[in-house]
């Protein structure tokens, strides 16, 4: 009896989605149907007949209130077709008219073969409509389409990678929850759910904030806007406003999935698209940084040494990219090194079939007296580009922030651009540019009206001073990328297990930023002072994310040990030859901090899977084929990569990973 009232009210409730996206004030266009309901004065978006989106509306800041696109008293419609960089489609539009508000016009973007819409909305005045709050997304009730329960979950995915943050899958008991530029909402058994996020990072600050149910453990409203800015975005003041006869909210991304895995990678895909990844026709960068183990005690000899360790054990014996190159980067400290050391550093590198790689902040002052004269800055003092809010000045990290559109600033880069090219350096690691987009009371050049504007701003002089160099993003926002090849996936991790755990928790939920950059960056790969089993997660840990860094001191005064591990652990072919720079992703969604097994499928017949033990206890587990992603009716030849050790698997396996340790296989279909 039970059964067949469940059935009847999902019956009922089919009909009533069919009813919703029905009418003359709706459009088809391939999967998609988007309808105006008259009743609500909302949106109804469904896909392949299925409500995703119920009573979406459109809200914004005007002065000290919140204004929805409820409260306007007409409304009009129209349809145009679109040929973009998502393909061809379709722009349906709702325009809004009140009394005494800003015209509202919000389209929705729809590509028949693609699994999400785009959705923005514009506001325009006779005169100057001003808002620091845009939310192009928000749906009050949300459909019931994932289940109830502790299966369904939320990612939160931070603003940047500074302060040790972590990702995190919440289980939907929380009452409000915001993430930020994106999130995945979904049910962990199933993997069905909704992404949604902003694939514009031109003006905003993006968030999207969640409810729960807290009694029924199933998500009840959601909202994405413009316009956050608070802690964890690092700011002390409220988000900028834009203001204009016509201002735009960010441009959203509404998707639902049959694996939320499958619409985060879509979401990346989409960001690249908007902004495609900076380019890069070499091989992914494998090498050694500094700052891994001597940090401040880097001097030119001891690099010098590194270099030729690597040239003499490691580059003849597998560890080198498929270039035949190893990139060797001096990071904080180099400034100690004279400029003809500098110089002689590279000769050497390049002597050894090596890339010299450089270190810069270039949005932060980190010393302590704002009368000081920026050196190389055209004579202007440090309290002259200091990023104020509410009149102070803002720390972070123990660096205060500066401003990237003063002329100082743009200054300062030319000359350190004219320094690292002359002396042939052709990699640089940019360090702490969270400091960069930060909120301000204003900036020098007075049409930047938000923090990532000046951001923006920055990081173009960036790609002016510096884009002939591989970049890379040390502690940045996440977006926007199209400025640097890769960004360190998370803040800095070392040598232990719980490194591992940590840069791992960033490759369980944010594997997919290799999409919108062309790699993520796991760190430098420390193994000194760890267990053999350490050494093997953390380097396997390097392989599975992206670019592939060592820290070690390998110097001549460097310990024995560390080189020893090194000739072990960094030559291992097998191994190394999985580090393509294409990230792994997670089988499961649901760790209580990180998720522990990650797989990459190359073809329909291999395919590379890793398990990780975080634990001081041996871990015991059956591994399902078809969870992993794999043909269950078929039959596998497997390669344990470290031990070398080859079996058989058909439908599952099972496999035993010591204590702090990691067992990595190469899955071949027989």
């Amino acid at each position: 009896m039970v059964k067949k009232v469940f059935f009847l009210l999902l019956q009922v409730a089919m009909l009533t989605v069919m009813q919703s996206c029905s009418g003359p004030t709706s459009i088809n266009v391939g999967k998609w149907n988007i309808a105006y309901d008259e009743q609500a004065n909302a949106v109804d978006v469904c896909k392949d007949g299925v409500l995703i989106g119920d009573n979406l509306y459109a809200a914004f800041n005007n002065g000290e209130r919140i204004v929805t696109s409820y409260e306007y008293t007409h409304r009009s419609f129209s349809q145009s077709a679109v040929s973009d960089v998502f393909g061809n489609g379709m722009i349906y539009t709702v325009e809004y008219t009140a009394d005494a508000l800003p015209k509202l016009t919000q389209s929705f973007y729809i590509y028949p073969e693609r699994d999400y819409i785009l959705t923005d909305f514009t506001l325009q005045s006779d005169t100057e409509v001003a808002s620091n709050y845009m939310a192009a997304v928000n749906i009050d009730s949300m459909p019931a389409l994932v289940g109830e329960g502790d299966d369904l979950r939320m990612l939160f995915i931070p603003f940047d990678n500074d302060c040790w943050i972590r990702y995190a899958s919440h289980p939907a008991h929380f009452e409000s929850l915001t993430s930020y530029e994106a999130t995945a909402m979904f049910n962990n058994a199933s993997r069905n759910g909704w992404v949604v996020g902003s694939v514009e990072h031109d003006n905003w600050k993006t968030a999207v904030t969640v409810a729960c149910d807290t009694v029924n453990k199933s998500f009840a409203s959601m909202r994405c806007y413009g316009g956050v800015a608070d802690s964890l975005t690092r700011d002390s003041k409220p988000h900028g406003a834009l203001k204009g006869q016509v201002i735009k909210s960010p441009k959203v991304m509404l998707g639902y999935f049959a694996d939320w895995r499958d619409g985060l990678d879509t979401y990346g895909e989409a960001n690249a698209l908007v902004a495609p990844p900076k380019a890069w026709n070499k091989a992914v960068p494998f090498g050694w940084n500094s700052w891994g183990a001597l940090q401040f005690d880097l001097t030119y000899e001891k690099a010098i040494e590194v270099s030729d360790f690597y040239r003499d054990h490691l580059q003849c014996n597998n560890f080198h990219n498929a270039d035949t190159l190893v990139y060797t980067g001096l990071d904080s400290g180099w400034n100690s090194f004279t400029e003809e050391q500098l110089r002689a550093f590279v000769e050497r590198c390049k002597a050894n079939g090596q890339v010299a790689g450089i270190y810069w902040t270039p949005f932060v002052h980190w010393g302590r007296n704002p009368n000081q004269y920026i050196e190389h800055g055209d004579g202007y003092q440090f309290k002259d580009v200091y990023l104020y809010a509410n009149g102070k000045h803002q720390t972070l990290d123990g660096g205060r922030a500066i401003d990237p559109t003063h002329p100082a600033i743009e200054a300062t880069m030319k000359y350190f651009s004219d320094l690292f090219t002359r002396l042939g350096y052709e990699y640089v690691k940019l360090d702490f540019m969270t400091h960069g987009a930060m909120e301000a009371d204003s900036w020098y050049l007075p049409e930047i009206q938000t923090g990532i504007q000046a951001y923006n701003y920055g990081l173009q002089l960036i790609e002016k001073y510096f884009g002939h160099m591989y970049i890379n993003f040390s502690i940045s926002p996440a977006f926007p990328a199209q400025y640097a090849q890769s960004r360190r996936i998370a803040c800095d991790a070392w040598n232990k297990i719980k490194d591992t755990e940590y840069t791992l928790n960033a490759l369980s939920y944010g594997w997919w930023l290799y999409k919108p950059y062309q790699y993520n960056d796991p760190d430098h790969i420390v193994l000194r002072d760890a267990t053999e089993g350490e050494n093997r997660a953390r380097v396997t840990s390097g392989v599975i994310t992206g670019i592939f860094i060592c820290g070690d001191d390998f110097s001549a005064g460097g310990a024995e040990l560390d080189k020893e591990r090194a000739r072990k652990f960094l030559t291992n072919a097998e191994v190394i030859s999985i580090a393509n720079g294409v990230s792994f992703r997670p089988v499961e969604g649901c760790g209580e901090r990180s998720e522990n097994q990650f797989i990459r499928i190359e073809d329909e017949n291999t395919a590379y899977y890793a398990i990780f033990n975080y634990t001081d206890q041996p871990l015991n587990a059956t591994i399902d084929m078809q969870r992993i992603g794999l043909d269950a009716t078929a039959t596998y030849r497997m390669r344990e990569l470290w031990c070398g050790v080859d079996s058989e698997a058909a439908a599952a396996f099972q496999v035993t990973v010591p204590a702090a340790d990691v067992a990595l296989f190469r899955i071949e279909k027989k």
